[in-house]
């Protein structure tokens, strides 16, 4: 299956994740397929990259020091509502009750470690198709609106 970015519209994706490996590997397979990519290894770090860069989407690990990604994604909906709404989550935490309610209120995605590279090109790829989707057809966008599932 073909992941190809189009040149044209070369997308941003900001990785958040504090295991700067798995960061990394991330952002390979990213620029590996078009995609440009940076790295935050934490929430902090991040907001702080997308108030002063262009980023067209995040994605970001669940459970981080500093910043966890649940308080992450809810400063993101108050400063850069639009961002928020192409966002996927990274956990190797399936199940877990603490973060289960909050990550089915804000319907984004969400990827189970271990990632395959396949799996996260789609997932990101699907982030920007739901967006000119949104936009012609009306398709629901992650939020954290309660009455979404």
């Amino acid at each position: 299956m073909e992941h190809q970015a189009d040149p044209a519209k070369q997308r941003h994706v900001l990785v958040v994740d504090d295991n700067a490996e798995l960061a990394l590997a991330f952002r390979e397979a990213l620029q590996l397929h078009g995609y440009e990519a940076s790295v935050a290894m934490n929430g902090v770090q991040a907001l702080k990259i997308v108030m002063q860069t262009k980023v067209d989407a995040i994605l970001c690990e669940l459970t981080m020091p500093q910043l966890d990604g649940d308080m992450f994604f809810n400063t993101l909906q108050r400063v850069r509502p639009a961002l928020s709404r192409r966002f996927i989550f990274v956990t190797g935490n399936a199940g877990k009750p603490k973060y289960e309610p909050f990550l089915k209120n804000s319907s984004c995605p969400v990827l189970y470690k271990p990632v395959s590279a396949d799996n996260l090109l789609i997932t990101v790829a699907g982030l920007f198709t739901a967006s000119v989707d949104n936009q012609t057809q009306g398709t629901r966008e992650c939020s954290s609106n309660e009455s979404q599932v």
